[in-house]
């Protein structure tokens, strides 16, 4: 069984960082390790115009993108 890592609504900073939508893995820890790992890139590094929200299920994780809400 694999596991994933999915960036949806992939953003410019994303897209010029080379960011992948979807990578793979053999265990869940890998996924996790690489899923941690590029929440707090974004997170530290991007521009500060989206949030980015990490979930997990069953060891498949997701990054979603979305527009900071400023106010």
């Amino acid at each position: 069984m694999g596991y994933k890592l999915e960036v949806k609504n992939g953003c410019g900073c994303f897209k010029r960082d080379g960011g992948v939508d979807m990578q793979s893995f053999e265990s869940a820890q890998d996924a996790k390790e690489e899923a941690e790992i590029l929440h707090a890139r974004m997170e530290k590094n991007y521009c500060k115009k989206h949030k980015f929200t990490l979930t997990n299920i069953a060891g498949n994780y997701t990054i979603t993108i979305q527009p900071r809400v400023v106010g």
